[in-house]
């Protein structure tokens, strides 16, 4: 595709010109970053896997009737999905404690919390994504209350549907963020947005707690794409 097509260019991922009204293509790159970029390398393969793998769980969230904006994948890179007026906003569902939660409130690793906690991150790569509250969406217009009661209803949800999922094929749903949008063709109705993928969310092994996802990279754990091909297995997706 022509340059001039080129609408952003993400870390992981260039959305592109649509072939009709109302959708875009979503390419997914080799591109791994850590860090708010700080950590950066190409991995030859990890954008067709995380196509694959996204495909995956959007498909199976569809039919847990979840309002999606993917629609299909269409080749090993792209797929078509439906534009959207993203709402800037990283909703982030956390099940065990690990990562930044951990290092930020001192708690120990691996501590499954009670019930799933719901969080909220400003997306704006300059200020490192910082953590902010519902009150602060509502008070700066990125969302309505009434949005905002959906997403988390939709994100409780999703997690419920996808921990069952992973718990199956013998890996922890440890935590995980998502990103909704308005749909352009009707403003009014809110659809899971952007991926699902190792890449955005964190996947331990049910009996090992090995990690499968992208903190491999982040922490220099062995092979990115062999974390990332065994998650594609264990989902029973092809290479």
């Amino acid at each position: 595709m022509s340059k001039d097509k080129i609408l952003y260019e993400g870390k992981a991922k260039t959305i592109i010109k649509g072939p009709t009204k109302h959708t875009l293509i979503q390419r997914f790159k080799d591109d791994a970053t850590a860090y708010n970029k700080k950590k950066h390398k190409i991995f030859k393969g990890k954008g067709a896997l995380n196509n694959k793998i996204s495909e995956y769980i959007m498909n199976y969230l569809r039919l847990e009737r979840v309002p999606l904006s993917f629609i299909k994948r269409v080749n090993e890179r792209d797929q078509l999905i439906k534009e959207c007026e993203i709402i800037p906003i990283e909703f982030v569902v956390r099940n065990i404690i690990t990562g930044s939660i951990a290092k930020k409130l001192d708690l120990k690793e691996g501590i499954k919390l009670k019930k799933p906690l719901l969080e909220y991150y400003y997306k704006e790569d300059s200020l490192d994504d910082p953590m902010i509250s519902r009150d602060h969406v509502e008070a700066f217009s990125w969302a309505s209350k009434s949005e905002i009661a959906k997403i988390d209803k939709l994100s409780l949800k999703i997690n419920n549907s996808l921990s069952r999922l992973f718990k199956k094929k013998g890996l922890i749903l440890v935590d995980f963020k998502l990103e909704f949008g308005r749909l352009k063709s009707d403003k009014t109705k809110i659809v899971l947005a952007d991926e699902i993928s190792p890449d955005s969310c964190r996947l331990w092994d049910i009996k090992t707690n090995q990690k499968l996802d992208k903190d491999v990279f982040r922490k220099g754990l062995g092979s990115l794409l062999t974390a990332y091909q065994e998650v594609a297995s264990r989902l029973g997706i092809g290479h």
